[in-house]
């Protein structure tokens, strides 16, 4: 099986491009190959299937097989491949997830006419507590407070076609991620587990995260996240229209007004190419 290597702002994938592959058993493929000792190694894997009416559909599995409905950093990247293999030149595309319908739009090519840097509609953030998902029947996740590994701290929830927890800190560099991220991961509030965003707060257009992200542990960059942070700032007062997050793996651009949708703008980059045997 033919796979592509990509990473956006360091959050990285294997994708492979399901209009030419078959794949039997994705969940599986997905463990197996993103395994960083045994595999080829990434936060998950993501097949570039065909979709009537779309430019292509994105399906996407975590590092552990389970499924995602959506990934920024991912769709960036499905955006270049699609561009560059099927459609160079093109600037706007239409993409199926499983967060719904996505647009692409290509902001900067290289000198080779390849992508390099897209910006996407993320959608329309949603604020109901059951629709997050949380346990909560209010309209708004905002400024409550969690208690975990003897902490306790405040958060806000929101989905941005999946579910988010923006935790503001005052040093998010030595916040301990790894110990407090899967214990809000596996909360009972969050029936179906949650990707948890630890922000620091720079200026109201600058902003340091880091994510713990469900079904992968800690990753370089989280686009989804990043979404739900510049929400929640703008929402909150803390941050504001535009804001520019430093993540571990790059630097992302976000646009929000306070209604309507997110804007991301972000690199995409094409790692390396290869097979995999999957038996």
């Amino acid at each position: 099986m033919r796979f592509i290597k990509m990473q956006g702002t360091g959050n990285d994938y294997v994708y492979v491009d399901a209009f030419r592959e078959k794949v039997e058993n994705p969940a599986v493929l997905a463990e197996k190959i993103s395994h960083r000792r045994f595999g080829v190694g990434a936060d998950g894997l993501i097949l570039i299937k065909p979709s009537p009416g779309m430019d292509a559909e994105m399906e996407m599995y975590n590092a552990d097989g389970s499924r995602s409905e959506m990934c920024g950093n991912g769709l960036r990247c499905v955006a270049k491949y699609v561009h560059d293999t099927y459609a160079p030149g093109k600037a706007d595309f239409r993409f199926l997830t499983g967060a719904g319908l996505r647009e692409a739009h290509i902001v900067r090519r290289d000198e080779a006419g390849r992508a390099e840097q897209v910006q996407l509609d993320m959608g329309v953030p949603i604020f109901k507590g059951l629709d997050i998902p949380t346990t909560f029947n209010e309209p708004e996740v905002f400024r409550k407070t969690i208690e975990v590994g003897g902490r306790k701290l405040e958060f806000s929830s929101v989905s941005m076609g999946n579910p988010h927890c923006v935790i503001y800190v005052g040093d998010v560099k030595n916040f301990p991620v790894e110990q407090i991220g899967p214990l809000i991961e596996h909360h009972a509030w969050f029936p179906r587990r949650v990707n948890v965003e630890f922000v620091q707060v720079l200026s109201p257009s600058e902003a340091i995260q880091r994510t713990w992200e469900r079904g992968s542990g800690e990753t370089w960059a989280c686009g989804t996240g990043a979404a739900a942070v510049s929400v929640v700032g703008r929402k909150l007062g803390v941050t504001g229209d535009r804001l520019t997050i430093h993540l571990t793996g790059g630097d992302l651009l976000l646009e929000y007004s306070g209604e309507g949708s997110v804007k991301m703008t972000g690199n995409a980059v094409e790692v390396f190419r290869g097979e995999f045997s999957a038996s």
